[in-house]
């Protein structure tokens, strides 16, 4: 009986309420099972092998994981620790002639920035719609950004 109760009291809920509180109850969740193999002063974190990449501060994971695509082979994202130089929310590669949406470059030419998850760059880091605008909303210039391997 009392999951009955249950069951209509949820069903009796706006279902735009109903998410909020799902939402808010699961983000707690995910925020504490996270964890990023980058150093603490690191604001954007790449984890090469896992195809993964996370946003933190201090340490502490505050967005991520989400998945990545990097370098293909010949254009390989190279490790190492580096600076946000420069972002732009509308980007284009004169290289490539390809769009570089919510792009936000640390080394050089390569860039987070909003593009395919099944296809290999040429070295950026490509993101989801949703991952590519928090990453370029969230990072400012001078924000260390740490690529393990």
């Amino acid at each position: 009986m009392r999951a009955r109760r249950l069951v209509t009291t949820v069903a009796s809920v706006p279902l735009g309420l109903a998410l909020m509180v799902g939402t808010a109850v699961l983000a707690p969740q995910q925020a504490h099972a996270a964890t990023a193999p980058c150093a603490a002063t690191a604001k954007a974190c790449l984890d090469l092998s896992a195809n993964q990449a996370w946003l933190m501060d201090n340490g502490n994971v505050t967005y991520g994981p989400v998945p990545v695509t990097h370098g293909k082979a010949g254009w390989e994202t190279p490790p190492g620790t580096f600076k946000v130089d420069r972002k732009y929310r509308h980007y284009r590669s004169k290289q490539f002639n390809a769009p570089m949406p919510y792009s936000v470059f640390f080394n050089g030419g390569i860039a987070f920035h909003q593009g395919s998850l099944k296809q290999k760059s040429h070295g950026c880091v490509h993101l989801s719609n949703s991952a590519a605008s928090t990453f370029f909303n969230t990072l400012k210039i001078g924000d260390q950004v740490q690529v393990v391997p």
